[in-house]
């Protein structure tokens, strides 16, 4: 199984009035997760929307909020694909504090292919091939 982690430091504007990380912001950092993996498979999310004219929509998302992070905290977001179907992904994800090792949040995304029209497409073989290898 393929995952990638990167490494987030928490930025102010990512922090709410009681200075913890706003919800929303672990969302922007599981899509950096994504691209990061498709590009550790050797996919370039750019050419894959620009060149093949696909996109992978967010259809479902969901968060389990475990412990705050804060201001300049680091953390490691770790991402990997759990289900690959000819037209759909379902991505995991630990978000964890980088010094402690405390799990921040647990997630997962699930995403169909679709074309520029936002109808529904399957994946290509190349990248049928390269998700189903992860």
């Amino acid at each position: 199984m393929h995952t990638q982690e990167i490494r987030i430091r928490v930025r102010y504007a990512e922090t709410d009035a009681m200075g913890i990380v706003h919800h929303a912001a672990y969302l922007v950092w599981m899509e950096t997760g994504r691209v990061e993996w498709c590009r550790g498979l050797g996919i370039d999310y750019r050419a894959m929307e620009q060149e093949d004219h696909l996109m992978m929509l967010v259809v479902e998302a969901r968060c389990r909020y475990l412990s705050a992070a804060r201001f300049d905290d680091e953390a490691i977001v770790r991402t990997w694909a759990e289900e690959a179907g000819s037209r759909m992904l379902r991505f995991r994800y630990e978000i964890r504090d980088a010094m402690s090792g405390r799990m921040l949040v647990e997630a997962e995304t699930k995403h169909i292919c679709v074309g520029r029209d936002m109808k529904p497409v399957r994946f290509p073989e190349k990248y049928r091939l390269a998700f189903r290898a992860s």
